[in-house]
């Protein structure tokens, strides 16, 4: 974890993962270097008192950030899943360095994003500590608040040397026993028990034992602790590992669900996790044919562009990564997004080391069935050249409670959930143009079409809007059958949004419902009319060389203005 001076901004070159203190010194040095681009914020605290940072990335000469469709990226909410950190400021950095882009100018121009790069920094902090715990997420005891450590195993660095790994005990009724072509390596013993002389082994995390009866070692559940991407109100139930109190009842979650419902300028989210090598859409919780075509059209176009850009296939957690489907990975972020925000939504899993070992993809069930004997060799013997000590040999070890035991094996952490340094930037690289990409397909309004006609001594003003973007105003099928977004309105006003002259036919302010984008056209019809467009028109009786100020402004595609001058 030890610092690495390189000539990028802010000493940092996205390869090796930031401790806290030092990740908001970069955030702040970043901020303090474009300032015009940067504006850094905190949007709540952590369990143990952390600030909750975010970063907010528009040209502010071309209007406020609030004013235009937004992007949302967030990271870490997982705690050994540090890669997406890394991921997140590696976007940061790539909107404030590459603006000779086309694709970074227009997104800088047109739209903003809003980068929340350690959702959990408690977790993380635990993570990567000089001698780590390992969390699911959360650092506060759940559900016992008094932080009782039950009976068993609870995962620590216990022999001081800075991992986490695998202890081992002869036993002859253990699970496993060596692989024939590399000690290191365990697999399980055969159905029928045979192990042609090789010696059984049980297998435990590295950790202290919790007192011991001197025969069975329990693997309680609370060690698991909460999982923030279950606190999320999309689903929620206690049935699901980890899933709090209640909906929102982890500080972290309610205050990122809070900024991120204060910003209704979101047309996307993004939330960056580790391992697999994939990208997740929703639902977690319906089949495909219980959601709206149109929608996963949409999501197979993005799809499309991110599999090309970032390497990693496309998933529906729910047809593809759960196996059973009694059991749902409810209460996530991403399902959150999409069916309470109606936005389309990612979770990106970094890094499969099965597939950078063997060009074989992992499973989509490899969380739950783990990688085969063949696949973990390959691995092992990918470390040797790739990442030295990823996997190491059986080594003695006089545990304080068990005794004499074996401590070897794989660093999970360093070889399964995270790339090593070498391998870290090109794995998330392509991950910002991916995200720029669907910041830019966020719809966007446009007026486009002004005009006026004077009768006798009124005026007619005739006002066109335009949304420019790929997407609806409203974004998906998903918002609009479910009345999510409020609509495009345009106002006539005076200079400065006062009080205008007098109109004699009907309101100043309009609702014109939702535009189009140019994902309508994407159809084989050829024939695309202007459901994109709309056109409002005010009777005004005004003297001439009154200035008049037209708005038109939806929570999602923006505000924009257009200044009047009656008979200029």
């Amino acid at each position: 974890m030890s610092a690495t001076m390189t000539n990028e901004p802010g000493g940092y070159g996205f390869d090796r993962f930031l401790r806290y203190d030092e990740m908001v010194a970069w955030l702040r040095d970043l901020a303090e270097r474009h300032p015009d681009l940067v504006e850094l914020t905190t949007y709540g605290r952590s369990h143990e008192g952390r600030d909750l940072w975010l970063a907010t990335v528009t040209d502010r000469t071309t209007g406020p950030a609030d004013g235009k469709p937004a992007h949302w990226v967030d990271a870490n909410i997982h705690s050994v899943e540090v890669t997406g950190g890394v991921a997140a400021l590696h976007l940061l950095h790539h909107l404030v360095t590459r603006r000779d882009d086309p694709a970074v100018a227009e997104v800088l121009r047109t739209r903003t994003m809003y980068v929340a790069p350690r959702v959990n920094p408690d977790g993380v902090e635990a993570a990567l500590a000089d001698h780590p715990r390992q969390h699911r997420s959360s650092t506060r005891p759940w559900p016992r608040r008094d932080g009782h450590r039950w009976p068993g195993l609870h995962p620590a660095d216990i022999d001081g040397d800075g991992r986490i790994r695998v202890m081992r005990i002869a036993d002859a009724h253990g699970a496993w026993m060596e692989h024939d072509e590399d000690a290191r390596v365990m697999v399980p013993v055969p159905v029928d028990g045979i192990t042609d002389g090789r010696g059984r082994y049980r297998l435990l995390t590295e950790g202290d034992v919790v007192d011991h009866d001197g025969f069975t070692i329990p693997t309680p559940r609370d060690p698991a602790g909460l999982d923030l991407n279950r606190n999320f109100p999309a689903g929620w139930s206690t049935a699901v590992t980890g899933s709090g109190d209640h909906p929102l009842s982890e500080p972290e979650i309610d205050a990122l669900v809070r900024a991120v419902r204060a910003r209704p300028n979101i047309c996307g989210y993004n939330a960056y996790h580790t391992f697999g090598g994939v990208l997740l859409r929703p639902s977690s919780t319906r089949p495909d044919a219980d959601l709206p075509p149109i929608d996963l059209d949409v999501w197979r176009r993005f799809a499309g562009v991110g599999e090309t850009l970032t390497g990693y296939r496309t998933h529906s957690v729910f047809e593809d990564f759960t196996r059973d489907r009694s059991d749902l990975m409810s209460g996530a972020a991403d399902d959150w997004a999409y069916e309470h925000l109606g936005v389309y939504s990612w979770t990106t899993e970094f890094w499969d080391v099965i597939h950078a070992a063997t060009g074989e993809r992992a499973s989509t069930h490899i969380w739950w069935d783990g990688p085969t004997p063949e696949q973990e060799l390959a691995v092992a013997r990918w470390c040797d050249t790739h990442l030295p000590g990823g996997y190491v040999g059986w080594q003695p070890f006089e545990h304080p409670v068990l005794g004499p035991v074996e401590i070897g094996g794989c660093d999970d952490f360093a070889v399964w959930n995270n790339p090593p340094a070498s391998s870290l930037r090109a794995e998330v690289a392509g991950h910002a143009p991916f995200a720029v990409h669907q910041a830019l397909a966020s719809p966007c309004l446009e007026i486009v079409h002004v005009e006026q006609h004077r009768l006798g001594d009124a005026v007619e003003v005739r006002v066109g809007v335009a949304n420019t973007g790929w997407l609806p105003t409203d974004v998906s099928v998903w918002a609009r059958r479910h009345s999510l977004v409020g609509p495009v309105v345009m106002t006539l006003s005076g200079p400065g949004g006062s009080e205008g002259p007098e109109i004699l036919d009907g309101p100043a302010r309009r609702s014109l419902g939702q535009l189009e984008g140019r994902r309508s056209s994407a159809g084989g019809a050829r024939n695309d009319g202007t459901p994109d467009r709309a056109l409002q028109r005010w009777l005004v009786r005004a003297p001439e060389g009154t200035r008049l100020l037209v708005t038109a402004e939806h929570p999602r595609a923006g505000t924009v203005t257009s200044e009047i001058v009656v008979g200029g």
